[in-house]
């Protein structure tokens, strides 16, 4: 696991106001929590976090913070980002426990696709139903993303949660709670059948009302 250290001041004036002066000087007001410290303000450098941010090691990796020289490994919990210019408003940082299993998302990385038989034949349509999943490990296993493999994937496969290849000492949370919540990550069908599923739905949702509509005569 690759370390990356981002640098940070404390800071002891709070509210909104001291927190549109920091972002006029380009620093970016923050918070870290968690552990057995209280909860500490602390502002960083604007062009440090939006460098970072486009990096997903920023968001699913163990993070070293360094606070005015004393560091503290922590996970990004939550970012506020300004709704329409290029700028970050806030952050919120985790500390995490090593000897502690945490639970946070990371991204999946899908492989080989292409050269896979169902990516070689025309008409299907490969769906990723998702591009992260939940996971519980002790901070040491955490991985940057997840790999699946996809150069086998025939047409009309699905690949599940439970078909991932975790890393060592990694967990899905979600397979603890029963195969209904074992759900498709990876679906390779037929274009064909993508359509005639999607022109079903309406029909089926158009007979209750049909059904109601005749009682109502009555």
């Amino acid at each position: 696991m690759s370390e990356h250290t981002i640098k940070a001041t404390s800071r002891n004036v709070e509210g909104k106001g001291a927190s549109r002066r920091l972002r006029r000087a380009a620093q970016l007001p923050a918070i870290v929590y968690g552990g057995k410290s209280a909860p500490q303000a602390i502002q960083i450098e604007h062009e440090q976090i939006w460098l970072a941010s486009h990096h997903e090691w920023f968001y699913s990796s163990i993070l070293n913070l360094d606070i005015d020289g004393k560091v503290e490994q922590v996970l990004l919990r939550d970012m506020q980002r300004h709704p329409y210019k290029q700028l970050i408003m806030h952050l919120d940082f985790q500390r995490v426990d090593a000897s502690q299993a945490l639970r946070t998302k990371v991204q999946l990385h899908f492989l080989n696709q292409e050269k896979s038989p169902a990516g070689k034949t025309s008409g299907v349509v490969i769906t990723h139903e998702l591009t992260e999943v939940e996971v519980s490990c002790l901070p040491k296993d955490l991985p940057e993303a997840i790999e699946v493999d996809l150069g086998e994937l025939a047409v009309g496969a699905v690949v599940h949660l439970s078909d991932l290849k975790l890393p060592p000492g990694v967990e899905l949370p979600a397979l603890k709670l029963g195969k209904e919540h074992d759900v498709a990550v990876v679906i390779a069908k037929h274009a064909k059948e993508e359509e005639e599923g999607d022109a079903a739905a309406p029909a089926a949702a158009e007979v209750p009302a049909t059904k109601a509509a005749k009682k109502d005569d009555k």
